[in-house]
C-alpha cells in the first residue's frame, strides 16, 4: 500500500523546538558526535523535518532503501519495514503481467490465478477478448477463457442430449460415456436410472424391470421370469417347481419321465394312463412286450427258454404259431 510522505513546516512550534534544541546543545555540542550517530538518532535543528513511519526524520535522511533518493514529499511503499520509492519498488517487487509483460505497478490492481498475474485491464478471454474480471472463467493450456468460450471449445458433452456439462452439474459415467443425470434413462420407459441398478444391451441402457420384461427367460408354464434353478425340456425353459407331471403334479426335475401330446408325465402316471396292459396280469407294460392279435404279454414270459415256454405260448396263442416282439 502506498503512503503519502507528510512534510511539516515549523511555524508556531519553533519556539518550543528551539528550547529543546538549546537544552540538547548545552548538554553536548560536539558536532563530531552528531556525525557519528545513526540518522534516526541525530537531533533535528532545521526548520523543516519529515514525519513518516511514525517517526521524525531529517529531510535528507528519509531515503529509498534501494536507491537512496530522498522520499521527502514523495510517495513510498513499505516492504519488510523499509521504505522504497515507487520506481524501485516496481522494479524489484512488482509482478509482471501475463498478457502485456509489463510490471503491475502500485496504482494497478494485481489479479492473480495459479501463480500468474494480470493487470485488471489485461485479464481477458484468450478467444473473444471479453473482460474476465468478476466473471467465471476456465483455463486450458495456460490460457484463460470466459465460460462460454471454454465450454464451446473444451467442455465434455452429454451422450444423451449432446449438451455440455455446466459447472456444478451432476455427471453419470459408464464405460467412457457420460450423461446428465436427467439424461441417463432407461431406453424403454425413459425413467431416469440415477443410482439404481441397470443392464446394458446393444449400446442401450435398460432399467432392471424393463430388461426383464423384454429379455429375461420366462417359464413356459407360468410365464414368470426364471431367475435361477430353471429346467430345460425340448428347448423350452421351466421353473423347477413348474416342471411337474401333468397328472399327479409330482416334480419331474431329476426324475425319469416321458411325454404324451407334448405334456410331461412321470413314469408311473404314464404307465397307468397310456401304457398297454398285460393280458395275463392286467398291469401296465412299460418295458418290452409280446403281442399276437388281441393278446399282449410281459416279456418275462418270453425269458423262459425251451420247450416249456413254447408249449405254454401255444396254449395261450391258439390262433397263430407266429410270435411278434415289440417295444413300448
Amino acid at each position: 500500500m502506498s503512503e503519502e510522505v507528510d512534510t511539516v513546516k515549523r511555524t508556531t512550534t519553533i519556539k518550543k523546538t528551539k528550547k529543546k534544541t538549546r537544552i540538547h546543545v548545552d548538554v553536548d555540542t560536539d558536532e563530531s558526535q552528531y556525525n557519528n550517530q545513526q540518522p534516526n538518532d541525530e537531533l533535528i535543528f532545521s526548520g523543516e523535518y519529515t514525519k513518516a513511519m511514525n517517526k521524525d526524520w531529517h529531510s535528507s535522511h528519509f531515503c529509498c532503501w534501494q536507491c537512496d533518493d530522498s522520499l521527502t514529499g514523495q510517495r513510498y511503499v513499505l516492504r519488510d519495514e523499509h521504505p522504497y520509492c515507487v520506481r524501485c519498488y516496481e522494479q524489484v517487487f512488482a509482478n509482471s503481467c501475463e498478457e502485456c509483460s509489463k510490471a503491475i505497478g502500485i496504482d494497478s490492481k494485481d489479479l492473480s490465478y495459479k501463480e500468474k498475474h494480470w493487470h485488471e485491464a489485461c485479464f481477458l478471454c484468450s478467444k473473444c477478448r471479453v473482460s474476465l474480471v468478476d466473471k467465471p472463467f476456465g483455463s486450458k493450456a495456460e490460457k484463460v477463457y470466459c465460460a462460454a468460450c471454454y465450454d464451446a471449445a473444451f467442455a465434455t458433452r452429454c451422450d444423451g442430449c449432446g449438451e455440455i456439462f455446466r459447472a456444478g452439474t451432476k455427471k453419470m459415467e459408464y464405460k467412457g460415456h457420460q450423461w446428465h443425470e436427467k439424461c441417463f434413462c432407461c431406453c424403454v420407459c425413459s425413467n431416469p436410472i440415477g443410482t439404481r441398478s441397470f443392464i446394458p444391451r446393444d449400446n442401450d441402457i435398460y432399467c432392471t424391470g424393463c430388461y426383464e420384461d423384454k429379455f429375461a427367460t420366462r417359464c413356459i408354464k407360468c410365464n414368470q421370469i426364471i431367475t435361477s434353478g430353471g429346467v430345460t425340456y425340448r428347448n423350452e425353459p421351466w421353473h423347477r417347481e413348474c416342471f411337474t407331471c401333468t397328472n399327479c403334479s409330482a416334480s419331474l426335475a431329476g426324475q425319469r419321465f416321458t411325454s404324451r401330446d407334448e405334456k410331461p408325465f412321470c413314469a408311473e402316471c404314464f404307465g397307468e394312463l397310456f401304457a398297454k396292459r398285460c393280458t395275463a396280469c392286467s398291469k401296465p407294460i412299460t418295458g418290452e412286450w409280446l403281442a399276437r392279435a388281441h393278446y399282449v404279454l410281459h416279456t418275462w414270459t418270453h425269458r423262459i427258454i425251451g420247450e416249456v415256454f413254447l408249449a405254454w405260448m401255444q396254449l395261450v396263442c391258439i390262433f397263430t404259431s407266429e410270435l411278434v416282439y415289440l417295444n413300448a
